[in-house]
């Protein structure tokens, strides 16, 4: 007998296109609704039909709420424009040598990304005191960002710019305690801060927590 041939897997890019088109859709949907109506209120089907998809559709690719809430974080988590926040902050550590400019473009996309993620994370706290997969999904996510934040503050101990009295893992909580939603609560929706002073504030507080003063004007 002839071997067969294993088939080919066939690859649209017009169809791989819509696809996330569709994808994309259901997010910004889901996203509308949650924050309009709360995660408890809001139904799957509700969703599909606005989205004009299937309830399978939208199972089979997040898995139910808790999938859409974290596809809705990981969208907002990209920030304003084609290259994604993270990406931008990576280039930045890279190629800035100054620690002072480093933070202060964290605070910039600080105040670009949270009124994007701090709302949806803010309705995921709320509904994790009463649906033990919102509280999982929200101690991923903290863990996560406590992750990413430690990662900073190791970039800025090898490149020797870390107080001497702070250990990585301190950093990384500083790092983690401003990048809060809570305190993005705090000060913009309690308070009516606008977004660039908020910006500029955990800048500050970041500088002043995490790098040894500076050294007077004309002394080395």
């Amino acid at each position: 007998m002839a071997p067969v041939k294993p088939k080919r897997r066939y690859h649209s890019p017009r169809r791989a296109e819509q696809a996330r088109q569709t994808r994309a859709a259901v997010v910004e949907v889901a996203r509308q609704l949650f924050l309009r109506d709360g995660f408890a209120a809001t139904t799957i089907a509700t969703i599909a039909a606005q989205a004009q998809v299937s309830v399978e559709t939208i199972y089979k690719a997040f898995g139910g709420k808790p999938g859409l809430a974290r596809a809705i974080c990981a969208t907002a988590l990209t920030g304003e424009g084609p290259v994604p926040a993270e990406t931008r902050s990576d280039e930045m550590q890279a190629q800035q040598p100054d620690p002072r400019k480093v933070i202060r473009g964290w605070g910039r996309l600080t105040a670009e990304v949270a009124p994007r993620i701090a709302p949806i994370l803010l309705l995921i706290r709320s509904a994790a005191a009463t649906d033990p997969e919102m509280a999982g999904l929200r101690a991923e996510m903290d863990a996560s960002r406590l992750t990413r934040m430690t990662s900073n503050a190791r970039n800025l101990a090898e490149a020797g710019h870390l107080r001497d009295d702070l250990t990585v893992e301190d950093a990384g909580e500083v790092l983690w305690t401003y990048s809060s939603p809570e305190l993005y609560e705090l000060l913009v929706l309690g308070r009516g801060w606008p977004t660039e002073r908020y910006g500029t504030f955990i800048a500050d507080a970041m500088i002043a927590a995490l790098l040894p003063p500076e050294p007077p004007p004309g002394r080395l």
